[in-house]
């Protein structure tokens, strides 16, 4: 089978740490606010694809350094190579930043993105294709691509975002470019929680440690059925997740779970 350890991995556009079971993505441009380039985008997507294949790692932190998520695309590196462009690249370009949001959604590790400060155009993408968010008090969240004469269905905005804020509020943020204030985002479910600056990461990670320990292969399989329930009617997603819970009921955590509550005691989950 083929497998790989995400623990070697080794990109060279963002950086990249594995502590346990919990990798962590930081973007590492500060002095710019960490806008993403045409190499870094396309690490990103290579990386979340290899992660199905990660074993060693069960929950992905996805964060910025220097007080600040991600400005979006850097204007030098990709904004203005993009207005002399032929449709043929210009195409070719919108279907690669597309596929880091279908790897991300893909892969089978759960993904929190832990966001301070600017978090804005493809950041707001990222912090969006994301499984879980946690923001800064002070942390601004903008789908910016009407301010730079774009439509707002940039990534998969016009499908995932209504499904998390809802419809009118999707179709505000999109139409106007306009920055959602981080209470707005906690109050319209953006976010599942704020801290104050500088302890984001830290309840991040928290939560990813405790999934992490928990009963990964069926988190695995929630995430699978998250995804893939968006398109299918109630008969068809009762029966994809008849399967799925049948499929997790053959795994040893449920065996041991179910022995730890005759037990009386906690259950120890590994994975399998």
């Amino acid at each position: 089978m083929y497998k790989l350890k995400a623990a070697d991995f080794n990109p060279k556009h963002f950086a990249w740490k594995v502590e346990g079971k919990v990798a962590t993505i930081t973007l590492n441009r500060p002095e710019r606010k960490n806008p993403l380039t045409l190499e870094s985008y396309a690490e990103l997507r290579d990386t979340f694809h290899k992660l199905q294949y990660a074993e060693d790692v069960k929950v992905v932190i996805f964060t910025g350094a220097g007080g600040n998520f991600c400005s979006g695309g850097d204007v030098h590196d990709i904004i203005g190579p993009l207005t002399k462009m032929e449709m043929p690249g210009l195409l070719e370009f919108c279907r690669m930043t597309g596929n880091l949001v279908k790897e991300m959604r893909q892969c089978p590790q759960p993904i929190i993105s832990a966001v301070e400060g600017v978090c804005a155009g493809a950041g707001a993408i990222i912090a969006m294709a994301s499984d879980m968010r946690y923001g800064s008090e002070d942390c601004t969240t903008a789908f910016l691509f009407t301010r730079v004469g774009l439509a707002g269905c940039d990534m998969g905005a016009c499908t995932i975002l209504p499904r998390i804020i809802g419809q009118g509020r999707a179709s505000e943020l999109l139409y106007t470019g306009r920055a959602m204030k981080a209470q707005e985002g906690l109050d319209w479910g953006f976010y599942s929680a704020l801290a104050p600056t500088g302890e984001v990461l830290a309840k991040a990670t928290d939560t990813a440690k405790r999934l992490a320990s928990g009963p990964t292969f069926a988190h695995g399989m929630t995430k699978k059925c998250l995804h893939q329930e968006w398109s299918v009617s109630i008969e068809q997603a009762l029966e994809i997740e008849a399967e799925a819970q049948a499929i997790c009921m053959q795994t040893q955590d449920f065996t041991r779970a179910y022995n730890a509550f005759v037990a009386k005691e906690k259950p120890v989950f590994e994975g399998n």
